[in-house]
């Protein structure tokens, strides 16, 4: 056995599949996970399973993963949904806190992937069925907003910006030159306080010396 187990966290959780290697599945987003499906990569498995739970109306988190013992390297990951397994009991810290929304159902859906020697990465298991109701939302809705402006929208929303940005860049250098004149008016009063302790020491020897003459 040359792996190592281990959990991530829950802030790997992936809400919205990106990157590059997303394009490899446009068009196909809709094809089911099936055991023996290859990947290229680890990455290419995660934005493929994100866009399937997105098209389902899940969420996916990117679950528990193993390490080779002889390089470190990541060899098996599990994507499951985010309401896999349930939340850790804790003590109540406060009567008048309000209880968190309970986010973990138990749900067994998943796929395990697992990197082949050929550096591929097939799908080992697949899980369909989920134990909550699914929330599908619009294809690239969170694009929505962006896709549906005009060119002469985008324009005017790119000039604002450009204006603003100068705005900020000319309040930004007024700031600098107030506290540049700040920092030159405050060198002059520290040498002028250099100089009047200078005289001080200098007359205060001079009164010592005719004292000892």
């Amino acid at each position: 056995m040359d792996e190592q187990p281990s959990t991530s966290k829950d802030e790997d959780m992936i809400e919205s599949s990106n990157g590059k290697e997303a394009a490899t599945f446009e068009g196909s987003s809709d094809m089911e996970p099936y055991v023996g499906m290859e990947f290229e990569t680890e990455e290419a498995a995660k934005v493929f399973y994100d866009a399937y739970a997105t098209q389902l109306g899940f969420i996916m988190r990117v679950d528990a993963f193993r390490r080779s013992l002889r390089d470190g390297k990541v060899v098996w990951r599990r994507l499951v949904c985010n309401k896999e397994g349930f939340r850790k009991t804790r003590p109540k810290r406060s009567e008048n806190r309000k209880p968190r929304a309970i986010t973990r159902e138990g749900c067994k859906a998943m796929i395990v992937v697992k990197r082949e020697k050929s550096g591929k990465w097939i799908v080992t298991r697949f899980i369909k069925e989920h134990n909550h109701s699914l929330v599908v939302t619009p294809a690239n809705g969170r694009r929505t907003v962006i896709l549906s402006q005009t060119p002469d929208e985008k324009d005017m929303k790119i000039r604002e910006l450009t204006a603003e940005l100068q705005r900020e860049r000319k309040r930004s250098a007024a700031y600098q030159e107030q506290l540049d004149m700040v920092l030159r008016e405050m060198e002059e009063h520290s040498n002028h306080l250099s100089r009047n302790i200078d005289d001080i020491v200098r007359s205060v020897k001079e009164i010592e010396s005719k004292r000892v003459a």
